[in-house]
Protein backbone atom coordinates (compact mmCIF):
# COMPACT_ATOMS: atom_id res chain seq x y z
CA UNK A 1 0.00 0.00 0.00
CA UNK A 2 1.34 3.44 -0.90
CA UNK A 3 0.24 6.99 -0.25
CA UNK A 4 -0.61 8.80 2.95
CA UNK A 5 -3.62 10.19 4.70
CA UNK A 6 -6.94 8.68 3.75
CA UNK A 7 -6.11 7.96 0.11
CA UNK A 8 -3.90 4.90 -0.44
CA UNK A 9 -2.97 2.86 -3.51
CA UNK A 10 -3.00 -0.84 -2.66
CA UNK A 11 -1.71 -3.96 -4.38
CA UNK A 12 -3.40 -7.19 -3.33
CA UNK A 13 -2.06 -10.69 -3.80
CA UNK A 14 -4.31 -12.36 -6.41
CA UNK A 15 -6.32 -15.31 -5.12
CA UNK A 16 -5.23 -18.86 -5.93
CA UNK A 17 -6.17 -22.40 -5.04
CA UNK A 18 -3.89 -22.17 -2.05
CA UNK A 19 -5.06 -18.68 -1.13
CA UNK A 20 -8.83 -18.62 -1.30
CA UNK A 21 -9.57 -15.62 0.94
CA UNK A 22 -12.70 -13.82 -0.28
CA UNK A 23 -12.26 -10.52 -2.12
CA UNK A 24 -13.79 -8.36 0.61
CA UNK A 25 -11.75 -10.00 3.36
CA UNK A 26 -8.63 -9.70 1.23
CA UNK A 27 -9.23 -5.96 1.06
CA UNK A 28 -9.97 -5.81 4.79
CA UNK A 29 -6.66 -7.50 5.62
CA UNK A 30 -4.70 -5.01 3.53
CA UNK A 31 -6.38 -2.05 5.22
CA UNK A 32 -5.98 -3.56 8.70
CA UNK A 33 -2.27 -4.01 8.14
CA UNK A 34 -1.83 -0.39 7.04
CA UNK A 35 -3.96 1.23 9.76
CA UNK A 36 -3.31 -1.30 12.57
CA UNK A 37 -7.03 -1.39 13.22
CA UNK A 38 -9.16 -4.19 14.56
CA UNK A 39 -12.11 -3.74 12.24
CA UNK A 40 -12.65 -2.54 8.68
CA UNK A 41 -16.10 -1.68 7.40
CA UNK A 42 -16.87 -2.12 3.70
CA UNK A 43 -20.32 -0.70 2.89
CA UNK A 44 -22.69 -3.10 1.18
CA UNK A 45 -22.93 -0.79 -1.82
CA UNK A 46 -19.23 -1.42 -2.54
CA UNK A 47 -19.32 -5.19 -2.35
CA UNK A 48 -21.65 -5.54 -5.33
CA UNK A 49 -18.98 -4.74 -7.91
CA UNK A 50 -15.87 -5.26 -5.77
CA UNK A 51 -14.84 -8.52 -7.54
CA UNK A 52 -15.21 -6.95 -10.97
CA UNK A 53 -13.18 -3.86 -10.07
CA UNK A 54 -10.32 -5.75 -8.47
CA UNK A 55 -9.96 -8.07 -11.45
CA UNK A 56 -10.29 -5.26 -13.98
CA UNK A 57 -7.56 -3.30 -12.22
CA UNK A 58 -5.32 -6.40 -11.82
CA UNK A 59 -5.66 -6.44 -8.05
CA UNK A 60 -4.62 -2.82 -7.60
CA UNK A 61 -6.87 0.04 -6.50
CA UNK A 62 -6.82 3.53 -5.11
CA UNK A 63 -8.73 3.29 -1.83
CA UNK A 64 -10.47 6.21 -0.13
CA UNK A 65 -10.77 5.57 3.60
CA UNK A 66 -12.05 7.27 6.72
CA UNK A 67 -12.66 6.44 10.36
CA UNK A 68 -15.51 6.12 12.78
CA UNK A 69 -15.25 5.30 16.47
CA UNK A 70 -15.11 1.57 15.86
CA UNK A 71 -13.48 0.98 12.50
CA UNK A 72 -11.77 2.18 9.37
CA UNK A 73 -14.40 2.71 6.66
CA UNK A 74 -13.74 2.00 3.00
CA UNK A 75 -15.49 4.90 1.30
CA UNK A 76 -14.78 3.90 -2.30
CA UNK A 77 -12.36 2.16 -4.65
CA UNK A 78 -10.96 4.00 -7.64
CA UNK A 79 -8.94 2.98 -10.66
CA UNK A 80 -5.28 3.16 -9.57
CA UNK A 81 -4.59 5.25 -12.67
CA UNK A 82 -7.36 7.73 -11.84
CA UNK A 83 -5.61 11.10 -11.94
CA UNK A 84 -8.60 13.28 -10.99
CA UNK A 85 -8.28 14.91 -7.56
CA UNK A 86 -9.76 13.13 -4.55
CA UNK A 87 -11.39 15.90 -2.53
CA UNK A 88 -12.56 16.66 0.96
CA UNK A 89 -14.50 19.62 2.35
CA UNK A 90 -13.92 21.22 5.76
CA UNK A 91 -16.82 23.27 7.13
CA UNK A 92 -16.87 25.78 9.96
CA UNK A 93 -20.52 25.68 11.04
CA UNK A 94 -20.72 29.10 12.63
CA UNK A 95 -23.83 30.65 14.12
CA UNK A 96 -23.45 33.78 12.00
CA UNK A 97 -21.00 32.75 9.29
CA UNK A 98 -20.11 29.45 7.69
CA UNK A 99 -16.82 28.82 5.90
CA UNK A 100 -16.11 25.98 3.47
CA UNK A 101 -12.64 24.85 2.46
CA UNK A 102 -12.00 22.45 -0.44
CA UNK A 103 -8.97 20.17 0.00
CA UNK A 104 -7.01 17.73 -2.13
CA UNK A 105 -6.92 14.69 0.14
CA UNK A 106 -3.83 13.24 -1.53
CA UNK A 107 -1.64 16.32 -1.22
CA UNK A 108 -3.32 18.04 1.74
CA UNK A 109 -3.43 21.24 -0.29
CA UNK A 110 -6.29 23.71 0.15
CA UNK A 111 -7.51 24.44 -3.38
CA UNK A 112 -10.34 26.86 -2.56
CA UNK A 113 -12.32 28.51 0.22
CA UNK A 114 -15.59 30.39 0.48
CA UNK A 115 -17.71 31.97 3.20
CA UNK A 116 -21.41 32.61 3.56
CA UNK A 117 -23.92 33.96 6.03
CA UNK A 118 -25.61 31.12 7.87
CA UNK A 119 -29.11 31.03 6.31
CA UNK A 120 -30.59 29.76 9.57
CA UNK A 121 -30.44 33.41 10.63
CA UNK A 122 -33.60 33.84 8.54
CA UNK A 123 -35.37 31.85 11.28
CA UNK A 124 -33.59 33.64 14.10
CA UNK A 125 -30.29 35.52 14.46
CA UNK A 126 -29.56 33.84 17.78
CA UNK A 127 -29.19 30.20 18.74
CA UNK A 128 -32.02 30.34 21.32
CA UNK A 129 -34.62 31.29 18.71
CA UNK A 130 -33.44 28.53 16.41
CA UNK A 131 -33.56 25.91 19.15
CA UNK A 132 -37.14 26.87 19.95
CA UNK A 133 -37.99 26.66 16.23
CA UNK A 134 -36.43 23.19 16.18
CA UNK A 135 -38.94 22.04 18.82
CA UNK A 136 -40.96 20.24 16.14
CA UNK A 137 -39.79 17.73 13.51
CA UNK A 138 -40.81 20.17 10.78
CA UNK A 139 -38.81 22.98 12.40
CA UNK A 140 -35.74 20.79 12.78
CA UNK A 141 -35.97 19.70 9.16
CA UNK A 142 -36.32 23.28 7.98
CA UNK A 143 -33.22 24.45 9.87
CA UNK A 144 -31.22 21.46 8.68
CA UNK A 145 -32.34 21.98 5.08
CA UNK A 146 -31.38 25.66 5.16
CA UNK A 147 -27.84 24.95 6.32
CA UNK A 148 -27.23 21.84 4.23
CA UNK A 149 -28.66 23.40 1.06
CA UNK A 150 -26.40 26.41 1.53
CA UNK A 151 -23.37 24.13 1.90
CA UNK A 152 -24.43 22.23 -1.24
CA UNK A 153 -24.81 25.43 -3.26
CA UNK A 154 -21.57 27.05 -2.16
CA UNK A 155 -19.57 23.83 -2.33
CA UNK A 156 -20.84 23.28 -5.89
CA UNK A 157 -19.75 26.80 -6.82
CA UNK A 158 -16.38 26.24 -5.16
CA UNK A 159 -15.97 23.09 -7.26
CA UNK A 160 -16.90 24.94 -10.46
CA UNK A 161 -14.43 27.68 -9.66
CA UNK A 162 -11.69 25.05 -9.42
CA UNK A 163 -12.74 22.92 -12.42
CA UNK A 164 -13.81 19.90 -10.37
CA UNK A 165 -17.18 18.29 -9.67
CA UNK A 166 -18.94 17.70 -6.32
CA UNK A 167 -19.00 13.92 -6.88
CA UNK A 168 -15.22 14.00 -6.32
CA UNK A 169 -15.80 15.15 -2.71
CA UNK A 170 -15.48 11.94 -0.67
CA UNK A 171 -15.05 13.27 2.87
CA UNK A 172 -16.50 16.16 4.88
CA UNK A 173 -15.53 17.36 8.36
CA UNK A 174 -17.66 19.96 10.14
CA UNK A 175 -17.04 21.81 13.39
CA UNK A 176 -19.49 24.01 15.23
CA UNK A 177 -20.76 24.71 18.70
CA UNK A 178 -23.03 22.15 20.29
CA UNK A 179 -26.27 23.82 19.21
CA UNK A 180 -25.14 24.42 15.64
CA UNK A 181 -23.93 20.83 15.30
CA UNK A 182 -27.34 19.57 16.41
CA UNK A 183 -29.23 21.93 14.10
CA UNK A 184 -27.00 21.07 11.12
CA UNK A 185 -27.59 17.37 11.69
CA UNK A 186 -31.33 17.78 12.29
CA UNK A 187 -31.13 16.56 15.90
CA UNK A 188 -33.38 17.68 18.78
CA UNK A 189 -31.68 20.54 20.60
CA UNK A 190 -34.17 21.59 23.31
CA UNK A 191 -32.19 19.83 26.06
CA UNK A 192 -29.28 22.18 25.50
CA UNK A 193 -31.21 25.13 26.95
CA UNK A 194 -33.25 23.33 29.60
CA UNK A 195 -31.92 22.34 33.01
CA UNK A 196 -29.90 20.15 33.46
CA UNK A 197 -28.67 21.15 29.95
CA UNK A 198 -28.16 17.78 28.29
CA UNK A 199 -27.50 17.55 24.53
CA UNK A 200 -29.11 14.88 22.38
CA UNK A 201 -25.64 13.50 21.65
CA UNK A 202 -22.08 14.41 22.46
CA UNK A 203 -20.62 12.24 19.70
CA UNK A 204 -22.51 12.41 16.38
CA UNK A 205 -19.87 10.07 14.90
CA UNK A 206 -19.24 9.54 11.21
CA UNK A 207 -22.36 9.83 9.04
CA UNK A 208 -23.31 9.09 5.46
CA UNK A 209 -23.39 12.33 3.47
CA UNK A 210 -26.56 11.20 1.70
CA UNK A 211 -28.32 10.91 5.07
CA UNK A 212 -27.63 14.59 5.72
CA UNK A 213 -28.67 15.55 2.21
CA UNK A 214 -25.25 16.58 0.95
CA UNK A 215 -25.06 16.27 -2.83
CA UNK A 216 -21.48 15.07 -3.18
CA UNK A 217 -20.08 11.58 -3.78
CA UNK A 218 -22.95 9.13 -3.09
CA UNK A 219 -20.90 7.15 -0.54
CA UNK A 220 -19.14 10.14 1.04
CA UNK A 221 -18.62 10.20 4.80
CA UNK A 222 -19.18 13.16 7.15
CA UNK A 223 -17.48 13.68 10.49
CA UNK A 224 -19.05 16.21 12.86
CA UNK A 225 -16.72 17.10 15.71
CA UNK A 226 -17.99 15.84 19.08
CA UNK A 227 -18.77 18.18 21.93
CA UNK A 228 -18.08 18.05 25.66
CA UNK A 229 -21.44 19.45 26.73
CA UNK A 230 -24.05 22.06 25.97
CA UNK A 231 -21.61 24.97 26.14
CA UNK A 232 -18.39 23.35 24.97
CA UNK A 233 -18.72 22.28 21.37
CA UNK A 234 -16.85 20.67 18.53
CA UNK A 235 -15.50 24.01 17.35
CA UNK A 236 -13.42 24.18 20.55
CA UNK A 237 -12.16 20.62 20.10
CA UNK A 238 -11.18 21.59 16.56
CA UNK A 239 -9.37 24.60 18.03
CA UNK A 240 -7.42 22.46 20.49
CA UNK A 241 -6.37 20.27 17.58
CA UNK A 242 -5.36 23.25 15.42
CA UNK A 243 -3.32 24.81 18.22
CA UNK A 244 -1.73 21.46 19.20
CA UNK A 245 -2.59 22.18 22.83
CA UNK A 246 -2.78 18.46 23.50
CA UNK A 247 0.88 18.10 22.49
CA UNK A 248 2.48 21.06 24.31
CA UNK A 249 5.15 20.50 26.95
CA UNK A 250 4.36 23.64 28.97
CA UNK A 251 1.00 25.18 29.95
CA UNK A 252 -0.63 27.18 27.16
CA UNK A 253 -4.02 28.81 26.85
CA UNK A 254 -6.38 29.36 23.94
CA UNK A 255 -9.23 31.88 23.92
CA UNK A 256 -11.99 31.99 21.31
CA UNK A 257 -14.32 34.96 21.67
CA UNK A 258 -17.68 34.89 19.92
CA UNK A 259 -21.12 34.84 21.49
CA UNK A 260 -19.31 33.25 24.43
CA UNK A 261 -15.70 33.41 25.54
CA UNK A 262 -14.44 29.85 25.41
CA UNK A 263 -11.12 29.03 27.01
CA UNK A 264 -8.87 25.97 27.07
CA UNK A 265 -5.83 25.68 29.33
CA UNK A 266 -3.24 22.93 29.61
CA UNK A 267 -0.65 20.82 27.83
CA UNK A 268 -0.02 17.22 26.76
CA UNK A 269 -0.65 15.94 30.29
CA UNK A 270 -3.87 17.76 31.17
CA UNK A 271 -6.48 20.06 29.66
CA UNK A 272 -9.28 22.03 31.26
CA UNK A 273 -11.86 24.29 29.69
CA UNK A 274 -14.64 26.71 30.51
CA UNK A 275 -17.04 29.00 28.70
CA UNK A 276 -18.73 32.21 29.73
CA UNK A 277 -20.74 35.07 28.27
CA UNK A 278 -18.02 37.58 27.44
CA UNK A 279 -18.50 38.25 23.78
CA UNK A 280 -21.91 39.66 22.82
CA UNK A 281 -20.81 43.28 23.10
CA UNK A 282 -18.11 42.63 20.55
CA UNK A 283 -20.37 41.71 17.64
CA UNK A 284 -23.66 42.91 16.20
CA UNK A 285 -26.65 42.38 18.44
CA UNK A 286 -25.78 44.11 21.67
CA UNK A 287 -23.78 47.09 20.48
CA UNK A 288 -25.49 49.26 17.89
CA UNK A 289 -22.18 49.95 16.17
CA UNK A 290 -20.61 46.50 16.48
CA UNK A 291 -20.72 44.32 13.38
CA UNK A 292 -18.98 41.31 11.93
CA UNK A 293 -15.82 41.84 9.91
CA UNK A 294 -16.32 42.76 6.22
CA UNK A 295 -15.03 45.41 3.79
CA UNK A 296 -15.42 48.93 5.17
CA UNK A 297 -15.65 47.81 8.79
CA UNK A 298 -13.22 49.55 11.13
CA UNK A 299 -10.85 46.89 12.46
CA UNK A 300 -8.12 49.08 13.95
CA UNK A 301 -8.01 52.40 15.80
CA UNK A 302 -4.73 54.06 16.73
CA UNK A 303 -3.66 57.32 18.36
CA UNK A 304 -1.56 59.92 16.54
CA UNK A 305 1.31 60.44 19.03
CA UNK A 306 1.69 64.15 18.24
CA UNK A 307 -1.92 65.31 17.96
CA UNK A 308 -3.65 62.62 20.09
CA UNK A 309 -6.20 62.32 17.27
CA UNK A 310 -7.83 58.94 16.60
CA UNK A 311 -6.89 57.24 13.32
CA UNK A 312 -9.19 54.54 11.93
CA UNK A 313 -8.35 51.71 9.53
CA UNK A 314 -10.98 49.75 7.63
CA UNK A 315 -10.94 46.29 6.10
CA UNK A 316 -9.88 46.52 2.43
CA UNK A 317 -9.35 50.27 3.00
CA UNK A 318 -12.99 50.97 2.11
CA UNK A 319 -14.96 53.98 3.44
CA UNK A 320 -15.99 53.19 7.04
CA UNK A 321 -19.43 51.66 7.53
CA UNK A 322 -19.17 50.44 11.12
CA UNK A 323 -16.80 48.85 13.60
CA UNK A 324 -16.15 45.23 14.57
CA UNK A 325 -15.14 43.72 17.92
CA UNK A 326 -11.39 44.15 17.52
CA UNK A 327 -11.93 47.74 16.39
CA UNK A 328 -14.03 48.43 19.47
CA UNK A 329 -11.25 47.14 21.71
CA UNK A 330 -8.75 49.39 19.92
CA UNK A 331 -11.17 52.30 20.24
CA UNK A 332 -11.72 51.76 23.96
CA UNK A 333 -7.95 51.55 24.50
CA UNK A 334 -7.41 54.74 22.49
CA UNK A 335 -10.13 56.57 24.41
CA UNK A 336 -8.66 55.43 27.71
CA UNK A 337 -5.02 56.36 27.05
CA UNK A 338 -6.08 59.79 25.75
CA UNK A 339 -8.24 60.44 28.80
CA UNK A 340 -11.49 60.47 26.86
CA UNK A 341 -12.86 57.76 29.16
CA UNK A 342 -12.06 57.41 32.84
CA UNK A 343 -11.17 54.36 34.94
CA UNK A 344 -14.88 53.52 35.24
CA UNK A 345 -15.24 53.41 31.46
CA UNK A 346 -17.29 56.60 31.40
CA UNK A 347 -16.92 59.22 28.66
CA UNK A 348 -15.21 62.40 29.90
CA UNK A 349 -16.92 65.51 28.42
CA UNK A 350 -13.93 67.83 28.82
CA UNK A 351 -11.59 65.47 26.97
CA UNK A 352 -14.09 64.46 24.25
CA UNK A 353 -14.88 68.04 23.32
CA UNK A 354 -17.28 68.60 20.44
CA UNK A 355 -17.14 64.94 19.53
CA UNK A 356 -19.41 64.21 22.48
CA UNK A 357 -23.10 64.55 21.76
CA UNK A 358 -26.31 63.68 23.55
CA UNK A 359 -28.49 61.08 21.86
CA UNK A 360 -31.82 60.67 23.65
CA UNK A 361 -30.14 61.47 26.94
CA UNK A 362 -27.22 59.09 26.35
CA UNK A 363 -23.65 60.49 25.99
CA UNK A 364 -22.30 59.46 22.59
CA UNK A 365 -18.82 59.80 21.07
CA UNK A 366 -18.60 60.46 17.33
CA UNK A 367 -15.73 58.45 15.83
CA UNK A 368 -16.43 59.20 12.15
CA UNK A 369 -18.65 62.07 10.94
CA UNK A 370 -21.35 61.35 8.40
CA UNK A 371 -19.36 63.17 5.72
CA UNK A 372 -16.52 60.68 6.15
CA UNK A 373 -18.46 57.42 6.39
CA UNK A 374 -19.43 55.03 3.66
CA UNK A 375 -23.10 55.27 4.57
CA UNK A 376 -23.44 59.02 4.97
CA UNK A 377 -24.30 58.48 8.63
CA UNK A 378 -21.91 59.14 11.51
CA UNK A 379 -20.29 56.20 13.28
CA UNK A 380 -20.72 56.68 17.02
CA UNK A 381 -19.99 54.95 20.29
CA UNK A 382 -22.63 55.49 22.95
CA UNK A 383 -22.12 55.10 26.67
CA UNK A 384 -24.45 52.10 26.45
CA UNK A 385 -22.12 50.50 23.89
CA UNK A 386 -19.16 51.28 26.09
CA UNK A 387 -20.86 49.79 29.15
CA UNK A 388 -21.43 46.58 27.21
CA UNK A 389 -17.79 46.45 26.20
CA UNK A 390 -16.71 47.13 29.78
CA UNK A 391 -18.80 44.21 31.03
CA UNK A 392 -17.45 41.98 28.26
CA UNK A 393 -13.82 42.81 28.96
CA UNK A 394 -14.36 42.33 32.70
CA UNK A 395 -15.97 38.96 32.14
CA UNK A 396 -13.15 37.92 29.82
CA UNK A 397 -10.43 38.78 32.32
CA UNK A 398 -12.36 37.22 35.20
CA UNK A 399 -12.86 33.97 33.33
CA UNK A 400 -9.13 33.86 32.65
CA UNK A 401 -8.33 34.55 36.29
CA UNK A 402 -10.72 31.84 37.49
CA UNK A 403 -9.37 29.11 35.24
CA UNK A 404 -5.67 30.04 35.41
CA UNK A 405 -5.24 31.16 39.01
CA UNK A 406 -8.11 29.77 41.05
CA UNK A 407 -8.59 26.45 39.27
CA UNK A 408 -5.19 25.50 37.85
CA UNK A 409 -3.12 27.25 40.51
CA UNK A 410 -0.95 29.02 37.93
CA UNK A 411 -0.04 32.64 37.35
CA UNK A 412 -0.38 34.33 33.97
CA UNK A 413 3.42 34.45 33.75
CA UNK A 414 3.47 30.63 33.77
CA UNK A 415 1.76 30.53 30.37
CA UNK A 416 4.16 29.61 27.59
CA UNK A 417 1.82 30.72 24.79
CA UNK A 418 -1.45 32.63 24.68
CA UNK A 419 -3.45 31.70 21.58
CA UNK A 420 -6.30 33.88 20.36
CA UNK A 421 -8.71 32.11 17.99
CA UNK A 422 -11.81 32.75 15.91
CA UNK A 423 -12.75 35.54 13.53
CA UNK A 424 -12.42 37.97 16.44
CA UNK A 425 -8.93 36.65 17.07
CA UNK A 426 -7.88 37.29 13.48
CA UNK A 427 -7.91 41.05 14.07
CA UNK A 428 -7.40 41.66 17.79
CA UNK A 429 -4.41 43.72 18.90
CA UNK A 430 -3.22 42.13 22.17
CA UNK A 431 -1.69 45.43 23.32
CA UNK A 432 -5.10 47.13 23.14
CA UNK A 433 -6.77 44.24 24.96
CA UNK A 434 -4.15 44.52 27.71
CA UNK A 435 -4.63 48.29 27.91
CA UNK A 436 -8.33 47.98 28.73
CA UNK A 437 -7.77 45.03 31.08
CA UNK A 438 -9.32 42.37 28.87
CA UNK A 439 -6.25 40.15 28.54
CA UNK A 440 -3.48 39.69 31.14
CA UNK A 441 -0.42 41.91 31.06
CA UNK A 442 2.14 39.43 29.77
CA UNK A 443 4.77 40.04 27.04
CA UNK A 444 3.00 40.54 23.73
CA UNK A 445 5.37 38.12 21.98
CA UNK A 446 3.64 35.29 23.85
CA UNK A 447 0.39 36.01 22.04
CA UNK A 448 -0.29 34.13 18.82
CA UNK A 449 -3.28 34.87 16.60
CA UNK A 450 -4.58 31.64 15.08
CA UNK A 451 -7.57 32.80 13.05
CA UNK A 452 -10.29 30.28 12.26
CA UNK A 453 -9.21 27.26 14.32
CA UNK A 454 -12.60 25.61 13.82
CA UNK A 455 -11.88 25.35 10.10
CA UNK A 456 -8.21 24.46 10.60
CA UNK A 457 -9.13 21.61 12.94
CA UNK A 458 -11.63 20.27 10.42
CA UNK A 459 -8.95 20.40 7.73
CA UNK A 460 -6.56 18.44 9.94
CA UNK A 461 -9.10 15.66 10.50
CA UNK A 462 -9.42 15.24 6.74
CA UNK A 463 -5.71 15.11 6.03
CA UNK A 464 -4.18 13.37 9.06
CA UNK A 465 -5.65 10.01 10.19
CA UNK A 466 -4.03 10.49 13.61
CA UNK A 467 -6.09 13.64 14.15
CA UNK A 468 -9.31 11.61 14.48
CA UNK A 469 -7.83 9.63 17.37
CA UNK A 470 -6.49 12.82 18.98
CA UNK A 471 -9.96 14.41 18.88
CA UNK A 472 -11.51 11.41 20.60
CA UNK A 473 -8.74 11.30 23.21
CA UNK A 474 -9.12 15.03 23.93
CA UNK A 475 -12.87 14.66 24.27
CA UNK A 476 -12.51 11.80 26.75
CA UNK A 477 -9.85 13.40 28.96
CA UNK A 478 -10.54 17.15 29.09
CA UNK A 479 -11.99 18.62 32.28
CA UNK A 480 -14.82 21.11 31.90
CA UNK A 481 -15.21 23.81 34.57
CA UNK A 482 -18.74 25.14 35.10
CA UNK A 483 -18.49 28.87 35.78
CA UNK A 484 -22.17 29.22 36.64
CA UNK A 485 -21.52 27.57 39.99
CA UNK A 486 -18.23 29.35 40.72
CA UNK A 487 -18.84 31.42 43.85
CA UNK A 488 -15.83 33.70 43.44
CA UNK A 489 -16.60 34.78 39.90
CA UNK A 490 -18.83 37.76 40.71
CA UNK A 491 -16.42 39.12 43.34
CA UNK A 492 -13.57 39.07 40.86
CA UNK A 493 -15.80 40.41 38.11
CA UNK A 494 -16.62 43.63 39.97
CA UNK A 495 -12.94 44.47 40.30
CA UNK A 496 -12.34 43.89 36.60
CA UNK A 497 -15.01 46.42 35.55
CA UNK A 498 -12.51 49.26 35.93
CA UNK A 499 -9.86 50.30 33.39
CA UNK A 500 -7.64 48.43 33.33
CA UNK A 501 -8.52 47.02 36.79
CA UNK A 502 -9.03 48.18 40.37
CA UNK A 503 -5.66 46.58 41.10
CA UNK A 504 -3.45 48.50 38.67
CA UNK A 505 -0.38 46.49 39.74
CA UNK A 506 -1.75 43.70 37.54
CA UNK A 507 -1.13 45.92 34.49
CA UNK A 508 2.31 47.50 34.93
CA UNK A 509 2.73 48.13 31.19
CA UNK A 510 -0.40 50.29 30.92
CA UNK A 511 0.60 53.96 31.06
CA UNK A 512 -1.86 56.84 30.74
Amino acid sequence: MSGSGYVRTIALTPPALGNNTADAQRLEQAVKKEFTTGFVHIPRALTADLPMRLRKWHWRAKVVLFKDRRSVVVVDLLDPEDAAPVLGAAVDIGTTRMVISLLDLETGETIGETGLDNPQADIGPDVLTRIHHAGTPAGREQLKRLAVSAVNDHLAQLCRDNQVTPDRVFLVAGAGNTAMTHLFAGLPAFGIIQEPYIPCTNIPDTLDAATLGLTIHPLAQVFLFPNIGSYFGGDLLAGILAADLDQKEHPCIMVDVGTNAEIVLGNKDWLMACAGAAGPALESGVSQMGMTAKPGVIDRVTVDPSTRDLIVHTIDDQPPVGICGSGMIDLAAALFVTGRIDIRGKLVPEACGDRLTDEDGIPTFELVPGSGSGTGRPIRLSQVDLNSLTSAKAAMYTILEVIVSQTAGLSFSDLDRFYVAGTFGSFINPASAITIGMLPDIPTDRFTVLGNTSLKGAQLVLTDPNAFDRVMAIRDTITYIELNVNQGFMNLFSGAKFYPHTDTSRFPSVKI
